[in-house]
């Protein structure tokens, strides 16, 4: 049998399971509770150890929603939990001889841990044990050294097998053979091991046998059944008839956990009634489980039991050795010592964070839970006791429930506002001497609600602007702020509904909804509208949105838009007015009265009179500021009737502007003087405009027939050019026509002479005319030498080229 084949055998006889479960209430989170389970040890990975969802009482759908998960404070983890199917599987192999080297009992202790709201559950995993070590000894074999004159009856101790199995699969018994001298005897000791000796039941004989060996082989019960041996090899001495004698039976010592090595732990003494080499004694410790052997030694001369291992009182609470003297002739005796391990405080707690949630709402209600731990402390008594506690001056406190099991919960209202993050230490120290502590820093974020509506830098708000703005001008900027966080925090700006003198105020202005900038929708008139308000609300994106709204006045600046208006004197179209001045009129004497407004405001309406034009300016003056017109100086009869005065009234703008006034003076006593002059006035007035009316009219006919005839003129060059572009590209033969009195000289294509000629001709039908002058004309035609050939076939036609006016036709 392989170890293999007995785990299998044992999984499929040995696979039990056992369901506790119970419910109770703990004081902050939901539920409590507790499953236990037990399966063997040696389970392939991803075997079935139970269904949890259902022993539990829990659906699948609230394992997969409250991110179920294993807790385990080992770094080793044995089990884990399937959340789709609701089950715990093995997820790794189990040696529960390795797992618990101590107890018979082997178990796995974890929590399973629930979300949203945080729940607890506590499982236990019992590992039963399989048969799947054999019995070993410690040494393949044991020598002795027996004298013959050993009496019957007397005990030789022997080493008993260490199998790290337990109960039935552990060693249930053992044989010796062969038998002929001794026989087995086993007793139970006190602490619940067995005690193998080897008796003697036959005097030895040294001479006939000197050397015995015997086979211990030790059994355990269970399937199959697995056993170990060791070899015994007996010398047979002389007589050695006193054994040696522990002074005490059961040794009693302690030792403080992480002693040096070499630490004297006890001494252990012996003592043997012989002499010589029959009383030396030698000492060793036997029957040790294994990690005692590891931990201690014995000095075979003197008995001192000393330190050689790492001794930590949480892994050993006490060590249980087995020590045996023997003398130079074979005899033994044994004896117990017990070791009680003392603790130290030497493990700080150890701080584990099961469940917690790393962004809490500031709405948050207070004892929400933020956070659950478990504190463990490794160390025992005082040294174990532990007192947990976090930074002062924040809203959250630490409560105990139970089992070291703590819970971080609020303890006032939250506002981000105030702080947006949390950084909570969580110190834990025991009660120790020196204590020991150990903490963890655990970030919060606060997330935003959006409990604060904006709030505008100002109550209200005034702005001016110039009046005939471009429509779209910005005027000025609005802003409010949200002390709230990203949406919520995000403002837009609303232009309330409302009117100003009946028309909307959204014909007027507009807002821009995210960066509050104000603009003109229209031109404004300071004479129109001198002022209006309107109302701007502040809006942020939260839900449900928060909002606060402010006045906003609107002031129009005047501009110097409006020239002056002149009220006085009427100028009329058709009659002339005119004032009159007697011709005896002293000095500042007052003729009339320039009256002008100007609809601006301000320094835009401040008006100024001047005289601009005058048919005597050292008769009259205006006054600048009231438009009066007086005489400077004594009215003579040298002055003429009829004075024109022309006067321009600015006002006080940037830049100015201005109106004129023409002012008609007459100079006389009498209104029939008058009446004369200003009537010839009225008729040569009449005749200038007349005049003028028919030049303007004489320059318009002339320049339009000017751009006509330059019309027609361009016309007819290109009508010629498009002639002359028609004939270049038509491609028709040439034909040359020469004089009638053409004669060929030796038939080298020289022309004695030089004729005057005119050649027309005709697109359409290919004919050309040609009519000869004398000679001497301005028209030369001269041939080359080398047209000979030309000139002959001229000469073939002569009697057409007789004829100066005959057609000639080209085919």
């Amino acid at each position: 049998w392989t170890r293999r084949d007995a785990v299998d055998l044992s999984v499929v006889k040995t696979m039990n399971l056992q369901v506790l479960l119970f419910i109770c209430l703990l004081s902050v989170y939901s539920v409590c509770g507790q499953v236990s389970y037990s399966i063997p040890e040696e389970m392939s990975k991803g075997s079935l150890v139970g269904n949890i969802a259902q022993d539990l009482g829990l659906e699948i759908k609230r394992l997969i929603s409250g991110k179920a998960k294993i807790y385990t404070r080992s770094s080793d983890e044995y089990m884990e939990l399937n959340r789709e199917r609701g089950v715990l599987l093995v997820k790794q192999r189990i040696d529960r001889e390795a797992l618990c080297t101590e107890t018979a009992l082997c178990a796995l202790h974890f929590q399973i841990i629930l979300e949203n709201p945080i729940e607890f559950y506590t499982v236990t995993v019992q590992i039963t044990d399989i048969n799947d070590y054999t019995p070993t000894f410690k040494n393949n074999e044991m020598r002795f050294k027996i004298s013959e004159s050993a009496t019957i009856g007397v005990k030789f101790e022997l080493e008993r097998a260490d199998d790290q199995d337990i109960g039935k699969n552990g060693v249930q018994h053992y044989e010796l053979k062969p038998t002929d001298n001794f026989a087995l005897k086993l007793h139970n000791s006190a602490d619940g091991n067995t005690n193998v000796e080897m008796v003697l039941q036959k005097p030895l004989d040294r001479e006939k046998q000197e050397q015995i060996s015997l086979v211990l082989t030790a059994v355990d019960g269970g399937e199959p059944q697995m056993s170990g041996t060791m070899m015994i090899a007996i010398t047979v001495l002389d007589a050695n008839d006193n054994a040696p004698v522990f002074t005490q039976q059961t040794y009693k010592a302690t030792v403080t956990e992480n002693s040096p090595k070499g630490t004297i732990v006890a001494t252990v003494t012996a003592s043997d009634a012989d002499h010589g080499s029959n009383s030396k004694i030698t000492y060793s410790i036997t029957n040790a489980v294994k990690n005692a052997k590891d931990m201690f030694e014995i000095n075979k001369e003197n008995g001192q039991i000393s330190v050689i291992g790492n001794i930590d009182f949480e892994k050993s609470k006490q060590f249980q050795l087995n020590l045996r003297a023997i003398d130079e002739g074979g005899l033994t005796d044994s004896c117990k010592l017990f070791i009680e391990v003392q603790d130290v405080n030497d493990n700080t707690p150890e701080i584990n964070i099961m469940s917690k949630s790393t962004v809490i709402s500031e709405d948050a209600k207070i004892n929400t839970v933020v956070t659950v731990i478990n504190v463990e402390d490794l160390d025992s008594g005082e040294n174990g006791n532990m007192k947990c506690f976090i930074s002062e001056n924040i809203p959250f406190v630490l409560k105990t429930t139970s089992n070291n099991f703590y819970s971080l919960v609020t303890d006032s209202e939250l506002d981000r506002e105030l702080s947006s993050e949390y950084n909570i230490t969580v110190t834990c120290s025991d009660e120790g001497v020196p204590s020991l502590s150990s903490s963890i820093t655990l970030t919060l974020q606060i997330s935003d609600v959006n409990d604060n509506a904006p709030v505008f830098e100002r109550s209200s708000y005034e702005a001016y602007i110039v009046e005939n703005n471009t429509p779209g001008l910005s005027i000025f900027t609005v802003k409010a702020t949200d002390t709230d966080w990203n949406q919520n925090a995000r403002v837009s700006y609303i232009l309330e509904d409302s009117s100003v003198n009946g028309v909307p105020v959204s014909s007027y202005v507009s807002v821009s909804a995210d960066s509050g900038v104000i603009h003109a929708v229209r031109s404004l008139d300071y004479e129109h509208i001198k002022d209006f308000h309107f109302r701007v609300k502040a809006q942020d994106g939260g839900s449900p949105p928060l909002s606060s709204n402010v006045t906003v006045k609107i002031l129009i600046q005047d501009q110097n838009d409006n020239p002056p208006q002149v009220l006085y004197p009427v100028q009329t179209g058709g009659s002339v007015v005119a004032e009159m001045v007697p011709r005896s009129a002293d000095v500042g004497y007052l003729v009339t009265k320039v009256v002008a407004v100007d609809v601006d405001s301000g320094q835009n309406a401040w008006l100024s009179y001047k005289l601009q034009k005058a048919t005597d300016r050292a008769l009259f003056e205006v006054g600048l500021q009231n438009g009066e017109i007086r005489t400077i100086r004594q009215v003579s009869d040298k002055d003429a009737v009829k004075q024109r005065l022309t006067v321009i009234v600015e006002d006080n703008g940037q830049p100015s502007r201005s109106a004129t006034v023409i002012v008609n003076v007459a100079v006389a006593d009498s209104f029939p003087e008058v009446l004369s002059e200003f009537t010839d006035f009225t008729h040569d007035k009449e005749y200038k405009d007349n005049l003028t009316f028919y030049l303007v009219l004489a320059l318009a006919v002339v320049s339009f027939l000017f751009i006509t005839c330059l019309v027609v003129i361009i016309s007819v060059k290109i009508y010629r050019w498009r002639q002359s572009r028609i004939l270049y590209q038509s491609k028709l033969p040439v034909i040359p026509y020469y004089p009638p009195r053409y004669s060929d000289t030796l038939g080298t294509g020289t022309l004695p002479h030089v004729y005057n000629y005119e050649v027309c001709r005709t697109t359409d039908s290919r004919k050309s005319d040609c009519k000869f002058g004398r000679a001497g004309s301005q028209n030369v035609l001269i041939m080359e030498p080398s047209s000979t050939g030309t000139m002959q076939r001229i000469q073939s036609d002569r009697n057409i080229l007789d004829e100066p006016d005959s057609p000639l036709e080209v085919s």
